[in-house]
């Protein structure tokens, strides 16, 4: 770079550094993704995040010494959060915590700040879009706040990082890391540069004082957070929090977890007071079915260690055009042609002379293959006008020669099945083969397509 440059060019997706503009990244090959930010300054000339008083001398140690204990997990309060952050709050950890504008990020973290600070521990909530009245309107929805819960309304990264020295809290709201911005660094807060630079002295922090910092992340219209993509590299955990605006449930799914997996989610609805969490989702998605209404099934997702039972609504309708349309919301349209050109060749039927809608109930959006199967029955229901039975569960992978495949953790689905009432099941015949005796439900294993739409 040449000597005395105060601008350079940096990659929005991956933080690759160059002199010049270039139509494609060479580190990452992504195009259009290079945008112009101001120079960061050199590391000497920068302060310190930990002060030198609470410094200590940096010695390698073996992992032998390293102590593991259980109360280095804190507990939010929530059994649906902890589970997505692997059984709590790790000390130390940097969370990010995506989603759309007025999904219910903020409200979430104050509740979860509450049941921190009632606990006892002392946690400091840091705003950068809102005023101290805005949030104590929040807090007065919500409920009561008691404790060691302190509020600060400021967007300089040099005066958080002096009052998180004086306070010295256990846990640390970023609400949101795009007002952040650092004076060393000349460009506007949000740009590459401030989030990268904020997202760093962060990171510091939490690793040099051992203190948890939850990050509010705006998303971008694709879904993603907004800025580099080297912060979701920076940070431990990613979590997300989708549903619909004009829906009552959310969804919070971590997409990446140091500390956890990331096959793992939460469920919360959003009620007058705030955020309260769907201990039993299955019975919340099933609420409200139709009984005796054709083109309708349940089938049963897994996510992480959690059986979800779900309804999969289908309609067949004959088309006006000659060209059928197809139509999915909520799993993948590809899989739902694939599934439709299963049926016309191995199973005779017609489908190229009709419109298919494939509906997943509730709004979620599920991709697993397990809901092959359901979707299969759903739209053999729909274009013969016959009933599912609606006590009857359905899962399994359906191949590309109708054969019905073997899906993970066949017997916690049967269960979690068995207590919501359901009293019967298809399956794959692999999974039945393989299970132990389940009592109070009857088991009907199925070896291809044929044999499913025999038991309809």
């Amino acid at each position: 770079m040449a000597k005395g440059r105060t601008t350079a060019f940096f990659c929005k997706e991956c933080g690759y550094e160059s002199a010049k503009w270039t139509g494609q990244c060479p580190a990452c090959r992504e195009w259009n993704t290079m945008v112009e930010e101001p120079v960061a300054k050199k590391a000497s000339d920068r302060r310190s995040v930990i002060p030198e008083r609470g410094r200590q001398k940096i010695q390698p140690v073996r992992l032998s010494e390293v102590s593991i204990e259980e109360q280095d997990r804190i507990s939010t309060g929530y059994q649906e959060l902890d589970r997505v952050l692997g059984s709590g709050i790790v000390a130390g950890s940097l969370v990010l915590v995506g989603g759309d504008p007025g999904i219910g990020k903020s409200t979430l973290l104050l509740q979860v700040c509450r049941n921190l600070a009632a606990e006892g521990h002392k946690v400091l909530y840091i705003s950068g879009e809102e005023s101290l009245k805005q949030i104590k309107l929040r807090a007065n929805r919500i409920g009561r706040i008691t404790g060691e819960l302190l509020f600060l309304c400021e967007t300089s990264l040099d005066d958080i990082q002096e009052a998180i020295q004086e306070t010295k809290p256990e846990i640390v709201i970023i609400d949101s890391i795009q007002t952040m911005y650092r004076e060393d660094v000349s460009s506007a807060p949000g740009s590459v540069s401030q989030v990268r630079e904020s997202t760093n002295i962060l990171l510091q922090i939490a690793k040099g004082m051992g203190i948890s910092v939850f990050i509010v992340g705006h998303v971008t219209k694709e879904g993603v957070v907004a800025g580099p993509r080297v912060l979701e590299h920076m940070v431990d955990t990613v979590l997300y929090f989708e549903g619909e605006r004009n829906a009552s449930y959310r969804i919070l799914r971590g997409v990446k977890n140091r500390f956890g997996s990331t096959n793992e989610i939460g469920v919360f609805e959003m009620q007058e007071q705030g955020l309260e969490e769907v201990e039993n989702p299955s019975e919340y998605l099933l609420s409200g079915r139709p009984e005796e209404a054709s083109g309708a099934a349940v089938a049963c997702s897994l996510e992480g260690t959690r059986p979800i039972l779900l309804e999969v609504q289908a309609l067949v309708a004959q088309t006006n055009f000659g060209m059928a349309r197809r139509t999915a919301a909520g799993t993948d349209y590809n899989r739902v042609n694939l599934l439709m050109a299963v049926l016309e060749k191995r199973c005779h039927y017609e489908m190229s002379r009709y419109d298919a809608y494939v509906n997943i109930a509730g709004g979620v959006r599920m991709n697993e293959p397990a809901l092959d199967l359901a979707i299969v029955l759903a739209l053999v229901s729909s274009l013969k006008d016959r009933p599912v039975n609606p006590k009857c569960i359905i899962f399994g992978e359906v191949g590309l020669s109708g054969e019905v495949r073997a899906v993970s953790m066949a017997e916690q689905r049967v269960r979690e099945a068995i207590k919501l009432g359901f009293e019967s099941c298809i399956l794959p015949q692999v999974c039945l083969e393989k299970m132990k005796k389940v009592e109070g439900i009857d088991l009907h294993g199925v070896r291809n397509v044929r044999e499913a739409i025999g038991w309809i």
